[in-house]
């Protein structure tokens, strides 16, 4: 489904402020799999994410999702095949415009836009219907500006919307991490529902290794634009929050190691 073949990006080359963000990643991501991306802050998780949806050019390396070619296409064209929620629960959406209003944009994503209304009754009553199913009582405030509903309730729409087409590819980007642990595990509840009723193909960043441990069916660790560790399989479902945490430390205790031998190296020889 998804295929990235040596993904390689360096934000401000050449600099003192260079960033080696992609080394050559390569995943194969089958039709269906749910896959956590963890790493720490700077490891590329989330620069992974933005190399799948054309949000910048490519140094090196090719994206093949559903069959196509699409590392030359830019973003607005991979839209038409990619669902995504950010961090920001205020991104994604018109925050003026209605509850029913931002959802039938979401229903006619990628198709023609004519000059009939937005709002034929036909559409409204399965907007209503859909939203009825998050069972957060948001089918009573169609007609409300979204961007007056709190951030869980905007994200569980924004959820929705991203799928309301199901999406060749689903991009989740740490959507929990801007919300109260209440309304982050009606999120990750209603995540975890939506997408095996769907069978989607995702990918969910996240930097909280409960989550990790305990959704999807595949973990991709990252440290320093490179896949450290690809967990799937019996490996995965035995896999704990301790365990991944017990990783980290010992990618940290390696790079200790790599950064005091080559400063002895440099000593020696100066």
């Amino acid at each position: 489904m998804l295929q990235l073949r040596n993904l390689t990006k360096t934000f401000f080359p050449n600099t003192p402020n260079e960033v080696r963000a992609l080394q050559g990643v390569t995943l194969d991501i089958e039709e269906g799999s749910f896959v956590i991306v963890i790493g720490t802050n700077g490891s590329g998780k989330s620069t992974l994410l933005n190399a799948a949806a054309g949000t910048f050019p490519l140094d090196a390396g090719t994206i093949t999702l559903a069959g196509r070619d699409v590392t030359k296409w830019p973003e607005h064209r991979r839209a038409a095949m990619i669902g995504r929620v950010f961090q920001n629960p205020f991104s994604g959406t018109a925050p003026n415009m209605t509850v029913a209003e931002n959802l039938a944009l979401a229903a006619r994503r990628g198709q023609p836009r004519g000059l009939g209304s937005l709002l034929p009754a036909k559409l409204h009553s399965e907007l209503r219907d859909r939203v009825a199913t998050l069972n957060m009582q948001l089918e009573t405030r169609m007609n409300n500006p979204i961007g007056t509903l709190s951030g869980g309730q905007r994200q569980a729409l924004t959820l929705l919307m991203a799928t309301w087409r199901r999406p060749d590819l689903l991009l989740l980007d740490e959507h929990t991490a801007a919300l109260d642990p209440k309304s982050a595990d009606q999120i990750v509840r209603l995540t975890q529902r939506i997408v095996s009723q769907h069978h989607l193909t995702t990918l969910m960043v996240t930097h909280s290794m409960q989550q990790a441990a305990t959704l999807g069916t595949r973990i991709v660790m990252m440290n320093q634009g490179r896949v450290m560790a690809d967990i799937a399989g019996p490996d995965r479902r035995r896999i704990r929050a301790e365990d991944l945490v017990h990783r980290f430390e010992e990618i940290r205790r390696d790079e200790q190691l790599d950064v005091s031998a080559a400063e002895m190296l440099r000593e020696m020889y100066v």
